[in-house]
């Protein structure tokens, strides 16, 4: 296992609104580098307790020897974050005091994974965040239809030229399958035209996205995690959200004003009839942002952003 060099972003807005205090338990969904995982085992000594997530085999090694300071103040769990109720269950816990995800690819999984996460290595084209998931990034390349794997490139990657570039995959399978991260960049820069080739960001960069989401069921993780997380909080509990992609911050930001009693009536209603009951406080009314200094001192910073939440009493 490469070593990891990843950079936690926004730490200083994740602690503020986190607002882990001695003695309080902990979740982090998403370890990563376990960076912030550090910063709240630090907050929350003594007598603390962090349950600490992810399905990336690798987080869990690592976090394994980053977190060993803490020793039984920490118990870690290869799993994904979208079972958190079977996970505390098991853990014999019911509520929590925090929770934190962080919805970005950690340093470690672009560079030194070896799974094909960016399009500047020439790896398997595999994505899978956890290698016991069935289908890999090939499996998607070579087996989808065509016109599937434009639809997938249009609504997770949000690529204007999905059909275009999907058209020019199909035709390259029909001689050989499609098996490095190499090979697949090359041909969505064929698909994608000159004047993509020529842009403020590589062709590649929305479809390996795309792909990304599709392999691991991200948005769909997501959707199931979001109200679950809500009911595991205690009273005042706060659950924080660090998301990098429009399609994961507009979940987040639906789901937020949704469990903040936001009317759910369809337009032009006389008046509400959904009697929507506030179960949060929201936190970030307007998105949280990182701070040019930090884009500038850690460039995959640039497009996270933050919204969180607090449980009110039943």
């Amino acid at each position: 296992m490469a070593a990891f060099g990843h950079v936690p972003c926004m730490p200083a807005e994740v602690a503020e609104y986190l607002a882990c205090r001695p003695g309080g338990v902990v979740v982090d969904g998403t370890l990563g580098g376990a960076g912030h995982a550090r910063a709240i085992c630090r907050r929350i000594h003594p007598g603390g307790l962090l349950i600490g997530i992810d399905q990336d085999p690798d987080a869990i090694r690592h976090a394994a020897d980053a977190l060993a300071p803490w020793g039984p103040a920490v118990r870690l769990v290869h799993d994904n974050f979208r079972h958190l109720p079977s996970i505390l269950a098991q853990q014999g816990i019911t509520h929590v005091d925090g929770i934190l995800v962080d919805l970005g690819l950690s340093t470690h999984q672009l560079e030194g994974s070896g799974r094909g996460f960016s399009f500047q290595k020439d790896e398997p084209l595999d994505m899978r965040m956890d290698p016991r998931s069935p289908a890999t990034a090939a499996d998607l390349v070579n087996g989808l239809p065509e016109a599937e794997l434009a639809r997938l490139f249009w609504e997770y990657g949000e690529e204007r030229r999905s059909r275009a570039i999907a058209r020019r995959i199909a035709a390259q399978r029909r001689q050989a399958p499609i098996r490095r991260t190499g090979e697949l960049a090359g041909l969505v820069a064929a698909g994608a035209g000159p004047k993509a080739r020529h842009g403020r960001i590589h062709p590649a960069t929305r479809v390996f996205m795309a792909l990304r989401i599709a392999v691991n069921r991200e948005l769909e993780a997501l959707e199931a995690f979001l109200p679950a997380a809500v009911e595991a909080l205690a009273p005042a509990g706060r659950l924080c959200v660090l998301a990098f992609h429009s399609l994961e911050d507009r979940i987040v930001k639906q789901a937020f004003r949704r469990l903040g009693g936001a009317c759910q009536c369809p337009p032009g209603l006389p008046r509400c009839v959904c009697a929507q009951v506030a179960q949060v406080r929201v936190l970030t009314p307007r998105v949280v942002k990182p701070t040019a200094q930090e884009v500038e001192s850690n460039p995959l910073c640039r497009s996270c952003r933050l919204r969180a939440v607090e449980r009110l009493a039943p």
